[in-house]
């Protein structure tokens, strides 16, 4: 079992289909949820799964946090997405890797898996996910 980073392919096809809506205003909700390091998460990640995802405990819920800030723009001749950092305050967890999905979507369609390349943990601290600047080589979401 691994997390692999990847945008996943339904996704892709997806977006073709209009099934997401990234738009700031009217938009999808976007979540990030949490998962250890017995996950398998990668492009062929269909939905939003409860398997291996962090307990509700430690100052994590189920479905984890919904993305904000979340502001498709192009970078030249690539279209990104970017979000705002999201934390959990007060957390005691390990966390291997995670997976955006749409929270709006009928079958919690995935996005991407992200995987933290090592776990990371915290105790009673708070625990951010930090997304890299939205340009079009390091946006987390790029369609060139």
């Amino acid at each position: 079992m691994a997390i692999t980073s990847a945008i996943c392919n339904s996704f892709k096809q997806e977006i073709l289909e209009a099934e997401h809506n990234f738009s700031s205003s009217g938009g999808n909700t976007f979540n990030l949820a949490l998962y250890d390091s017995d996950a398998t998460l990668n492009k062929s990640t269909t939905a939003y799964t409860t398997s291996e995802e962090l307990a509700t405990t430690g100052g994590y819920t189920a479905k984890g946090n919904s993305l904000t800030n979340v502001t498709p723009t192009l970078d030249s001749d690539t279209a990104i997405c970017d979000f705002a950092d999201t934390s959990w305050t007060s957390a005691s967890f390990t966390a291997r890797g995670c997976l955006i999905f749409n929270d709006s979507h009928a079958s919690d369609a995935s996005v991407c898996a992200i995987d933290f390349g090592g776990d990371k943990t915290v105790t009673s601290g708070t625990f951010t996910v930090e997304f890299p600047a939205a340009a079009a080589s390091t946006a987390i979401i790029q369609i060139a």
